[in-house]
């Protein structure tokens, strides 16, 4: 069992999740894959089909979908929400730009649990143009999912096209993902790994958007909502670490991944985390322009643009509940060991 594979069977016995598949690579392709567990604690085994909620790692993909309408010529990072959203004009939010909401300095709230009180689309999207803003725009480093929430309103203005079908004409389809979509068919459902037992549900979710915004944005959103397969997932990361290879043209893709907010308290680029010197999921190994995403049930994907690699990890932390062991560790664990892997030895899949 290679040290990858022995510590993520560690984190199960421990129950931080039921599962895990993980892809750690370069250009090339993967230098070690794998996966353990079962689907749920009461599934089946994985069996490296399976489909994993990807939560907030949605975010970087919608990123690359408006970085590619930058390229063309469809939307400019500083243009503002209000001049593209005509019901943002009056407010306090129509001088905020593209930029920064990709990099989370708009000032707009964070993780607000705004389906609690606004069960539909229309009344969810209402609430999201009147929270007030929570910091001066440009001047701090704030997550925000209502953020992006706006940036992919923005993104289908801009085009006339539905959020996931921009996806996969500007994501998936250059680089083959097959499985990478919103709202999975049932056929992708069963493949489904669980997430948590949902209170305002009164379910265990599979298949479904953990995302309770998401849920009643009907599955699809800027923040949260895509899923995806390790294949797939470790497409992206190759992709990723060939600097943006079948995505963007490489001036586009040096911008989106260079860090943007070193002056204020955290490093961001554009849609992706970087590296923070210290409590970083990335680790303590991985360079300091190494790029990102978590999402909260679990997953992750960075890179590191000085030696080439990307590592993918996904995992069904909440399940069967948020409340469990943290994965905060392991994540950073996981990366540290990654960044020690060979890059002469590429063993065969399976776990």
């Amino acid at each position: 069992m290679g040290a990858l594979a022995e510590l993520l069977a560690g984190a199960r016995e421990q129950r931080v999740f039921s599962g895990a598949a993980w892809s750690v690579g370069d250009a090339r392709g993967p230098l070690d894959r794998g996966w353990t567990g079962t689907r749920s604690w009461e599934g089946p085994p994985l069996d490296g089909t399976d489909v994993w909620d990807l939560a907030s790692v949605t975010k970087p993909v919608a990123g690359l979908v408006v970085m590619a309408l930058v390229e063309r010529g469809a939307l400019d990072l500083d243009s503002t929400i209000g001049a593209h959203l005509p019901e943002y004009r009056d407010g306090d939010k129509a001088e905020l730009t593209v930029r920064q909401l990709l990099t989370h300095t708009s000032g707009i709230p964070g993780q607000v649990p705004l389906y609690r009180d606004h069960p539909t689309r229309a009344s969810l999207l209402e609430a999201v143009r009147l929270l007030p803003l929570t910091a001066e725009p440009g001047t701090r480093v704030q997550y925000s999912s209502q953020g992006l929430i706006i940036l992919g309103l923005i993104a289908e203005v801009a085009t006339g096209r539905p959020l996931d079908v921009l996806v996969e004409e500007l994501v998936c389809a250059p680089l083959g993902l097959r499985d990478t979509v919103f709202r999975p068919d049932a056929g992708r459902r069963a493949r489904a790994v669980a997430t948590e037992y949902c209170p305002w549900r009164g379910r265990l979710v599979v298949g479904e958007v953990h995302d309770e915004n998401a849920v009643v944005l009907g599955g699809v959103g800027g923040h949260a909502g895509l899923f995806s397969t390790l294949a797939d997932m470790e497409k992206l990361g190759t992709a990723l670490a060939a600097g943006g290879r079948g995505l963007l043209r490489p001036d586009t893709f040096a911008l989106m991944t260079a860090a943007h907010t070193d002056h204020l308290n955290e490093r961001r680029a554009l849609a992706w985390q970087g590296r923070d010197p210290a409590g970083s999921p990335a680790g303590q190994v991985l360079g300091p322009k190494s790029y990102g995403h978590t999402g909260f049930t679990g997953t992750s994907l960075w890179v590191d643009p000085e030696t080439g690699r990307y590592a993918v990890l996904l995992t069904n932390r909440v399940h069967p509940t948020r409340t469990g062991e943290s994965v905060t560790g392991v994540r950073r664990a996981f990366h540290d060991t990654a960044a020690a892997l060979r890059a002469d030895d590429r063993p065969p899949s399976g776990t």
